[in-house]
């Protein structure tokens, strides 16, 4: 008899429940919940309409032991819950992070904070065009898992693919983890386009040059641009910055025509993580010398600095030049 593994999602936002939904599919699973709820409980606020499998146990302690741990907490809260993961969990456990963005401050990835405060752990990072609740109902998706070390990510997706969520290996977890940083920005912008009236034309100017600006900017930080074009990048952003369930695509929309982006964010519950992203990614357009002038526009769109029609004409008025 083959004995499940023991999975363990840290995380009871929408994707973390998504992903421990899909993966009960294969394993036993352990949904940690920073809110504590009532014992044999079998939905959770951010994803009400799913109910939770019997293979899914719901706590508010976190796990001393797994075989596999996947890190679903927003990532400006990664560092402080993998400080204490660390002291509990054996050294040779792996850690999957399934957050996207850089911490404030220090410009970190996922992965760079998880390196200083799980030294020597083996890590992954897991990114692609998934909306939660597709993957909490079994409906086909794929995405992309990545990690330096061939051998380790080529076993760890094949102990993470379900039924209905198909992961492919990557050797290029810089790149994964800009690609999902940037498709956040990147459709805030395009939602702006599309709420400002500027038509379907625009929508995709902005996201296949922001695109290209974005390949740039991970090939000038050692990792591979080609990335950008597959599942973690094309694929993300297509979704991100098309999709009405999209967090940033609407909330850009909502900026295109004429909202207060204060108001639009007083007025929600989850986080468009591209208004935390933009100034950070900027920042590195700076420091490794890329020119990225879509997601500069952006970032002073957010500040206010810009209204959208004088984003569309400082973007049109640039110099030509070769694709």
């Amino acid at each position: 008899m083959t004995v499940q593994p023991h999975i363990a999602v840290i995380g009871a936002g929408a994707w973390g429940i998504a992903l421990a939904c899909t993966l009960s599919r294969i394993a036993r699973v352990t949904l940690w919940t920073r809110t504590p709820v009532p014992a044999g409980v079998r939905a959770l606020p951010h994803l009400p309409q799913v109910t939770l499998p019997e293979a899914i146990t719901v706590t508010s302690d976190l796990p001393t032991e797994a075989d596999i741990v996947l890190l679903v907490v927003p990532t400006q809260g990664l560092r402080d819950v993998t400080l204490t993961l660390q002291k509990q969990l054996k050294p040779d456990v792996p850690v999957v992070t399934c957050c996207k963005g850089m911490e404030r401050g220090t410009f970190l990835l996922p992965l760079q904070i998880v390196g200083q405060t799980m030294p020597g752990r083996p890590a992954a990072v897991l990114s692609g065009p998934n909306f939660a609740i597709e993957v909490a109902r079994g409906m086909p998706a794929a995405a992309t898992l990545a990690a330096h070390d061939l051998a380790f990510v080529t076993t760890l997706t094949e102990r993470l693919t379900t039924p209905t969520l198909r992961l492919y290996a990557s050797t290029d977890p810089l790149g994964v983890q800009i690609a999902g940083a940037a498709k956040n920005v990147i459709a805030i912008g395009a939602g702006i386009s599309v709420g400002a009236g500027m038509g379907e034309n625009a929508r995709a100017a902005i996201i296949t040059r922001a695109l290209a600006e974005t390949a740039r900017l991970v090939d000038a930080m050692g990792g591979q641009g080609r990335t950008m074009y597959g599942l973690a990048g094309m694929g993300d952003l297509i979704l991100t910055a098309t999709g009405a369930g999209s967090r940033n695509y609407s909330l850009g929309v909502a900026m295109g025509k004429g909202e207060n982006i204060q108001d639009i964010l007083a007025q929600r519950d989850t986080v468009a993580e591209g208004v935390l992203t933009a100034p950070t990614l900027q920042e590195l357009g700076q420091r490794f010398g890329i020119e990225t002038p879509i997601i500069n526009v952006i970032t002073r769109l957010l500040s206010g600095e810009l209204t959208p029609h004088q984003a569309r004409d400082e973007l049109l008025d640039r110099p030509t030049r070769f694709e």
